[in-house]
């Protein structure tokens, strides 16, 4: 499959990047609101989903590269865990620790988690010639 160039990969992670967030925020929040989980609780659930949606946009839209290969799912999977422990210190630490409204919080993990991601995601998860 053929790399895109950064300036066509940016605005598609976006769009993956959004779509994965919606899909965290919204199960997170239903988590919460609904289920009456915790805010670890419900920021975790969102993940989860998230994730899946996350790896099969950029793998197929993002980078070009087939959605099944064990090595490549390795690394974005490190990337993802790497990218969760973000997202649970955040979470901990503003809305736990400093008393922020969860809202709040998320909104921190929703800019800061998918930045450091696309780098991360670019320079080896799905780097080309792998």
């Amino acid at each position: 499959m053929n790399d895109r160039p950064l300036l066509q990969q940016v605005p598609l992670f976006v769009v993956v990047g959004v779509c994965a967030t919606l899909t965290h925020v919204t199960v997170a929040l239903a988590s919460r609101e609904l289920a009456g989980f915790s805010p670890m609780q419900a920021n975790f659930a969102g993940y989860l989903l998230a994730v899946g949606v996350s790896y099969l946009g950029n793998a197929r839209l993002t980078f070009r590269r087939r959605a099944v290969h064990g090595a490549q799912f390795a690394r974005f999977i490190a990337v993802s865990l790497l990218g969760l422990t973000l997202t649970q210190g955040l979470t901990w630490l503003l809305v736990e620790q400093l008393g922020w409204p969860f809202l709040a919080g998320l909104g921190v993990v929703a800019v800061a988690v998918p930045a450091l991601s696309f780098v991360l995601a670019r320079a080896w998860a799905f780097r080309a010639g792998r």
